[in-house]
């Protein structure tokens, strides 16, 4: 079975387009319908139906997934091991992360990271924390920066980089805007915008107002952070932001006694034994840690 096949085939699971796909893997359009139909004629099965502008896996394409990100993620921490014998950081490193943590604290240790290994292949992907500490638990992904789950799934190991303190922001307009003070009774008489339930966030977001009895007239969700600050920036709403990203848009409410923190950071497998790229790039990523953490 030929790699690169095998990574074209991730490309296009990956981006939903072949076009898209081929942008990614630096290569035409025809090279990857070549290599995905190289990759069906071995293996005997069709991997995807085209359905109009769309591009949908077949049951085999199903099945082939999984087992397809972990030999590409094995071969790739092989590569690394290898390179290393030489005393050179090279080869490749998966990295996925979320999208605040990628906005506002990853910048600085990539720049860092990139500047002193050039040789590494670097890959970023960005998704939920959740999803990413699940690809991680399940060994299709390297490393993980997000936003460290409260009950983490067997198997991985989590390392505190950052602590971000929450706040409660609304428009500067808003009706709570008013108010001296704030409480959680105030709160649920208010439309809220937060993340989806099963996210870290949301936990602290409803653990704010779990002692009264009811919950916001309506709950807008939205997993982006980002998404979030504008809407209530727009006085659709209150939200939970970090206080990284409290500026002029937005009034951070004065809550009574609603300290909340969370806490960003790296995850592993514990069982995994990660790449030479992967190690420099933990061990940078921990000399970036807040010193209360």
């Amino acid at each position: 079975m030929d790699i690169s096949n095998l990574r074209a085939f991730l490309a296009v699971v990956d981006t939903g387009s072949f076009s898209t796909a081929a942008n990614t893997l630096f290569i035409t359009q025809p090279a990857v319908s070549k290599r995905i139909s190289s990759l069906e004629h071995s293996l005997g099965h069709a991997l995807f139906d085209r359905i109009g502008r769309r591009t949908l896996l077949t049951p085999a394409g199903e099945t082939l997934l999984p087992s397809a990100r972990r030999v590409l993620t094995e071969l790739e921490s092989c590569q690394s091991h290898l390179d290393s014998l030489n005393h050179t950081v090279a080869g490749g490193l998966q990295l996925a992360t979320s999208h605040h943590v990628g906005l506002r604290r990853l910048p600085p240790v990539l720049r860092a990271f990139n500047a002193q290994y050039p040789d590494v292949d670097l890959q970023l992907e960005l998704m939920d924390s959740e999803e990413a500490v699940s690809r991680v638990a399940d060994n299709s992904l390297e490393l993980a920066v997000v936003t460290l789950p409260t009950n983490p799934p067997d198997g991985v190991l989590l390392r505190h980089i950052w602590r971000d303190r929450l706040v409660t922001v609304v428009a500067q307009d808003h009706p709570l805007s008013e108010q001296a003070h704030v409480s959680a009774a105030d709160l649920v008489r208010h439309t809220a915008i937060l993340p989806a339930r099963n996210t870290v966030t949301r936990e602290i977001a409803d653990a704010l107002i779990a002692d009264e009895r009811g919950s916001p007239p309506k709950v807008m969700e939205t997993n982006y952070l980002e998404t979030n600050k504008v809407l209530a920036a727009a006085g659709l709403g209150w939200t939970l932001i970090p206080e990284s990203m409290v500026d002029d848009s937005v009034l951070a409410l004065p809550m009574l006694d609603a300290d909340a923190y969370r806490t960003l950071g790296l995850v592993t497998h514990r069982q995994r034994t990660i790449g030479r790229a992967a190690e420099c790039f933990a061990e940078m990523l921990i000399s970036a840690s807040d010193t209360s953490v």
